[in-house]
């Protein structure tokens, strides 16, 4: 890959952001006291998973869109995870400043800190499923069998748990279905070897399942979400106290989210083939074309968070016992994300 024709694919688009967001007030190189003298560099630590659910944070650090959107007086220094509850935990004890997560996670972290992180974003809708042998028909027929999860607590851990109990089966430890969580990679080498039933995944593990493992659809989380198949896959959270101490900062970086999201949602050949090879470079996992090709199908990148389906997987949570409560008062903090929306004639989004 020519990374420096890639990253000039996408500039026009985030200087035409850039440009209208800085017309509107939005990109500031005061100070936090609005005085004409740049405040000293700040650091900013965001966290992401190498998934294709969440390739607007993946392009957008490869092709330097954050880079950008930061300016020069911000130390950007991205990193990557491999599951949201490891990053509530980086977020919780101040490793990170703000993270791509999913929405239990987000939740999760928002519950547990009695409100110290704050949605900002919303990033991708869809791209998980259920994923399992060709001999699995039904749900009755994955009773005493293993089925993998990224992470326990993890949305689509979430999503497994509650549709099993949805088919009257039990998930639960001494269950009659073992939830088995594991790395995405290592969920796909256990199928390969008929060590596990099936798994519930975000892409790119799904299309790689049943490209290189021959797995089948059982179900299409979409479908169990009417009447649109809208759900929250991937979200962008922050630290309430980094963003009252770095407003500019936080501001700049939704700006980059905006113009991140406006390369993905194109879905050109450009942005699909750097999404695969940031991937492959973070973590060594090789995407074929047919995978990355499949994967992009399933996968709507959006701005909005889509609240109504976070507030149905916290109660999900809650019933399960992950989570003690269902009051996400305060969760959202979607201001800064509808001034740059409305700054380049996007739609505003809501937090209900």
């Amino acid at each position: 890959m020519d990374v420096r024709r890639a990253r000039l694919t996408v500039l026009p688009v985030v200087l035409a952001i850039l440009a209208a967001a800085c017309s509107s007030g939005k990109v500031s190189t005061t100070g936090p006291s609005g005085s004409s003298t740049p405040a000293g560099p700040v650091t900013l630590r965001l966290g992401y998973l190498p998934n294709l659910t969440q390739a607007s944070a993946v392009v957008g650090v490869q092709e330097g869109i954050f880079t950008k959107s930061l300016g020069a007086g911000v130390d950007f220094k991205p990193g990557t995870f491999k599951a949201g509850p490891d990053e509530v935990t980086a977020l919780l004890s101040g490793a990170l400043d703000a993270a791509y997560i999913g929405p239990n996670p987000a939740v999760n972290a928002f519950l547990t800190s009695s409100g110290a992180t704050k949605i900002v974003s919303g990033a991708t809708s869809g791209g998980a499923y259920l994923m399992t042998k060709y001999a699995i028909k039904s749900a009755a027929d994955l009773k005493g069998q293993k089925v993998a999860s990224p992470e326990v607590g993890n949305t689509q851990d979430v999503a497994l748990r509650s549709w099993l109990k949805s088919q009257g089966l039990n998930p639960s430890p001494g269950g009659d279905v073992t939830v088995v969580p594991q790395s995405n990679a290592t969920t796909l080498q256990q199928f390969q070897q008929g060590l596990i039933a099936g798994a519930w995944v975000p892409e790119p593990w799904a299309s790689r399942l049943q490209v290189e493992g021959g797995a089948k659809v059982l179900v299409d989380e979409s479908t169990l979400w009417p009447p649109d198949g809208r759900y929250a896959t991937t979200v962008l959270v922050v630290r309430t106290d980094y963003a009252r101490a770095h407003r500019d900062v936080v501001t700049n970086l939704l700006i980059g989210q905006v113009a991140a999201n406006n390369v993905v949602k194109a879905k050109s050949a450009q942005a699909q083939n750097d999404a695969a090879a940031a991937i492959e470079a973070l973590t060594g996992q090789t995407l074929s074309q047919a995978v990355s090709d499949l994967s992009w199908i399933h996968l709507t990148f959006t701005n909005d968070p889509i609240a109504s389906s976070i507030a149905t997987d916290a109660a999900r949570a809650r019933d399960l016992g992950l989570v003690k409560s269902t009051n996400l008062s305060g969760l959202y903090d979607l201001s800064e994300l509808n001034g740059i929306l409305k700054s380049v004639n996007e739609p505003q989004v809501g937090a209900g």
